[in-house]
């Protein structure tokens, strides 16, 4: 008789008072950065052996880049177009730990009522009793349809940057998809 050992499945969840979402990006033809956050997010991931998923969703209208009239251009139809789009989602399609605390992920980002693939390495580490996994990579938003501003201020790609902090689930959902 033959012994099976089912793989091992954990759930983390992100706690949001301890995680952040970030972006910066060129402007004014590169002689300047904004910088802004995201101030309310939900993420999970769940480890499978070596693998696992990782999903990700931001409140786009919660976006702060310390200017109150840019926040409110950036929450318009011009790019996050809050009022029909109201999260930034990702999911991945793969993560595979590729080393010892490092992580390659595929998946999908979408914003504005757009999806474009993302393909990243995130750094994973165990703080105590919780995770903590930190990913940067860029995108072109205009690809996600959103604008340049007036005579192409602002220079594609953005920098995202997540750092989100997880404890282990205690609920026995293990798959984030549902």
């Amino acid at each position: 008789m033959s012994t099976t050992v089912a793989p091992t499945t954990l759930r983390w969840v992100a706690a949001p008072s301890d995680s952040t979402a970030e972006f910066s990006e060129k402007t004014f033809w590169g002689l300047r950065t904004v910088t802004g956050r995201f101030d309310r997010l939900e993420g999970s991931y769940v480890a499978r052996d070596g693998a696992g998923e990782i999903e990700l969703t931001i409140d786009a209208a919660t976006v702060d880049t310390g200017s109150r009239m840019r926040d409110k251009h950036l929450r318009s139809e011009d790019f996050f177009d809050v009022e029909e789009h109201p999260t930034l989602r990702f999911r991945s399609t793969t993560v595979t730990e590729t080393a010892a605390g490092v992580l390659h992920v595929n998946g999908e980002l979408e914003a504005a009522g757009r999806a474009v693939p993302l393909s990243f390495d995130a750094r994973i580490r165990e703080i105590g009793h919780e995770l903590e996994i930190e990913a940067t990579t860029t995108v072109d938003q205009r690809r996600l349809g959103m604008s340049s501003g007036m005579l192409g201020m602002i220079r594609p790609p953005a920098t995202l940057h997540v750092r989100a902090r997880l404890h282990e689930s205690t609920t026995e959902e293990t798959d984030v998809r549902a």
